[in-house]
């Protein structure tokens, strides 16, 4: 099992959400109006008067091994058609659940 960790400007909501169905993932936690800063580059998220956007973040927690790749391998695909919009994702290994 593998964790995903997504955050990506809001304006990837749909788009991301797209990308878990294709591959059959149905399951996923959001949180709406998070603020923050890329690493290299891209305008500050921070919901205010100066820097109005704002980012979503996904847990999803995927089953599948391979499938786990290929989502990130599309994420990153989606991320380089506009990459000043800004999308990270990040994937770990989850040893145990209940």
């Amino acid at each position: 099992m593998k964790a995903l960790f997504i955050a990506c400007s809001q304006a990837y909501n749909e788009e991301v959400v797209k990308v878990l169905e294709y591959f059959g993932q149905r399951g996923f936690t959001r949180w709406t109006g998070v603020s923050g800063r890329g690493t290299n580059d891209g305008l500050p998220h921070m919901g205010d008067h100066a820097w109005p956007d704002q980012n979503h973040a996904l847990l999803v927690f995927v089953d599948d091994n391979a499938v786990a790749d290929r989502i990130l391998e599309a994420l990153h695909r989606l991320d380089g058609r506009s990459p000043e919009l800004g999308l990270r994702a990040f994937m770990w290994d989850i040893e145990k659940n209940c």
